[in-house]
């Protein structure tokens, strides 16, 4: 699997327990493994991670990606 780089926002979506999303300007993909310091509300950052096909959730609001690195931007 080979990693990806993405740049959006972090929004908190209402499922079950709740779940953060990577809302880009083509896609939203839910955080896996995501660090405490990105799940953060409206946050812009650009992610670097592995769209897991593999990886099944409740929430199902897009490609599941796993955070490998991210970085906060302005």
């Amino acid at each position: 699997m080979s990693s990806i780089t993405v740049s959006g926002t972090v929004e908190k979506k209402g499922f079950g327990t709740g779940t953060w999303g990577l809302v880009t300007e083509g896609e939203t993909y839910e955080l896996k493994d995501a660090p405490t310091e990105l799940c953060k509300s409206d946050l812009k950052v650009r992610v670097t991670g592995v769209v897991r096909d593999d990886v099944m959730t409740l929430a199902m609001i897009g490609p599941v990606l796993e955070v490998e690195s991210f970085e906060i931007l302005e």
